[in-house]
């Protein structure tokens, strides 16, 4: 089964319309291939599929070399590269196939941000439309679904998350293999692959600590000591685990008022079943002691997919006081304020004193299992 994704009609827009290279960007098996096959068939464009795994492609776009470069492409009108991070220097021959044969498509996938991002930034500077896959959001499958079934497989969303493969395999017993295989084999090849990593048993160590910790602030002094590594190392570790969209931090929102807290960040992973399988613990809904963080990690990862797939400029925090006032969620931006509360059960109507007082103007929302369709579907919230 092959689930509609939101940026299918963006990027086959942006082929069409434009002789600027489409790079996708995203975790391994979060269908990135099957959205560009899909894409590539859509517009019946005589294509040239190149996939970077293989090394016999690697020499011609690393080469530099125009003539080899043009003779390679010649007669097509789409070139399609997979897993291009692979590629040493992609970015400078990517820039040789726009400037020299500008009525080429071109579209690139890329597992990783560390391998491809810093390669192309420079060299395709307004050459380029990036965007970034992540697993099937609610907005993708309310295409297929209603509201009502939503809600009924809203358990195993919060305990096997929504990878392509995963969501579309209804065996439990299976979905925890592919999760168990996904976060074993994929999850971490290309940060070893792409960097050098002195510890690599220490990365699993470090997210299984990130795990305990979802909605929690994070002190990585702490995470340091239990690790038995230096503080820069452990920073350096959680940015590589950013840039292979495995998870994603909010910092303290601040005004500089001296009750605020903005010295520590919270983490948060863009897919619950990953989350899970790295503690160990799938069980159902009602033998867990976690919903609390199973549920503030499934509303706010789902709330950056909508916002990025929406292009929706916001900046996204979260909010607490020395005095122990807090919001889980803030979001700022076009001109306005919004802190939101996240609860599994139970609507809060009014937020915390010292935030209305602080910022009398500012919004409040509250986001619960009677509401959370409309947060994360229907664009109230915006």
């Amino acid at each position: 089964m092959i689930i509609p994704r939101v940026l299918a009609e963006t990027i086959k827009g942006k082929i069409i319309n434009s002789n600027k290279a489409v790079i996708i960007y995203g975790a391994r098996q979060m269908g990135k291939t099957t959205l560009s096959n899909e894409i590539i068939k859509a517009m019946n464009l005589k294509t040239i599929r190149i996939n970077a795994d293989q090394t016999k492609y690697i020499d011609i776009f690393s080469s530099r070399d125009v003539y080899k470069l043009r003779s390679f492409v010649h007669g097509y009108e789409l070139l399609f590269i997979d897993e291009a991070q692979r590629i040493p220097e992609i970015g400078i021959n990517l820039k040789i196939l726009i400037d020299e044969i500008p009525e080429l498509k071109i579209l690139v996938t890329g597992s990783s941000s560390i391998g491809i991002a810093d390669r192309v930034s420079e060299p395709l500077t307004g050459r380029k439309w990036t965007y970034t896959l992540y697993p099937l959001s609610l907005q993708e499958l309310s295409a297929e679904k209603s509201q009502f079934e939503i809600n009924e497989m809203l358990e195993e969303l919060l305990i096997y998350g929504s990878y392509p493969e995963v969501y579309t395999t209804k065996n439990r017993k299976e979905k925890e293999e592919l999760l168990i295989e996904i976060s074993d084999s994929y999850l971490y090849k290309d940060i070893l692959e792409l960097s050098s990593i002195k510890h690599p048993g220490k990365i699993r160590d470090l997210l299984r600590l990130l795990a305990f910790q979802v909605g929690s602030e994070v002190s990585i002094l702490e995470l340091s000591r239990t690790l038995g590594i230096n503080r820069e190392t452990v920073e350096n570790y959680i940015y590589l685990l950013e840039k292979s969209f495995v998870l994603f931090r909010l910092s303290g929102f601040s005004r500089n008022l001296r009750k605020e807290i903005s010295k520590h960040d919270k983490f948060y992973f863009f897919d619950n079943g990953i989350r899970n399988v790295l503690i160990n613990n799938l069980n159902d809904l009602n033998l867990r002691n976690d919903i609390g963080q199973l549920w503030e990690n499934f509303i706010i990862s789902e709330r950056i997919k909508y916002l990025n797939y929406n292009r929706i400029s916001m900046s996204s925090f979260f909010w607490r006081t020395y005095t122990g006032a807090e919001l889980d969620y803030i979001e700022e931006g076009k001109g306005k304020l919004t802190g939101f509360e996240i609860k599994y059960s139970k609507i809060k109507k009014k937020p915390p004193l010292s935030w209305t007082e602080n910022y009398p103007n500012a919004e409040f929302q509250s986001i619960c299992k009677t509401n959370y369709q409309d947060f994360l579907i229907n664009q109230i919230a915006q």
